[in-house]
């Protein structure tokens, strides 16, 4: 099913401004643009996970940071956590509509980084030869 995409309205008329320091779409964008947010939030794109199943889909990431970017996530209504009264319990995470939506813009550029690795690697090269490497 294809989640609408919204429309957006023109920023001087959005209510908020992510770029003052008293926004709260600030914190917002930083749980969704952070190394693990976005990560999350991408892997989450293919699909219900449960805790374990995140943590080995987004290599790197602490069981404490993963725990800390899901209930960021779960605040801000882009992640929704649903608990199963089994034993041992399940918990299993999810996307909400929001998170759905985030998730499709942030794949896009993912995609387009990903498609662009050549062309970075190669300033990379350039910068790290011209500034003494690294």
């Amino acid at each position: 099913m294809e989640t609408p995409v919204r429309t957006e309205a023109p920023a001087s008329e959005l209510p908020f401004d992510v770029f003052a320091r008293a926004c709260p779409s600030r914190e917002t964008l930083e749980h969704v643009t952070g190394r693990w947010g976005s990560l999350t939030v991408g892997a989450l794109r293919e699909g219900p996970c449960r805790f374990n199943e995140l943590r080995r889909r987004v290599e790197g990431v602490s069981e404490k940071m993963l725990s800390q970017t899901l209930h960021a996530l779960e605040r801000d209504g882009i992640v929704n956590r649903e608990a199963q009264p089994t034993n041992p319990p399940r918990v299993d995470y999810e996307l909400t509509p929001l998170g759905r939506e985030v998730a499709e813009r942030l794949i896009g550029l993912i995609h387009f980084l990903e498609g662009s690795m050549d062309e970075v690697l190669t300033a990379r090269r350039s910068y790290d030869a011209t500034r003494g490497g690294r």
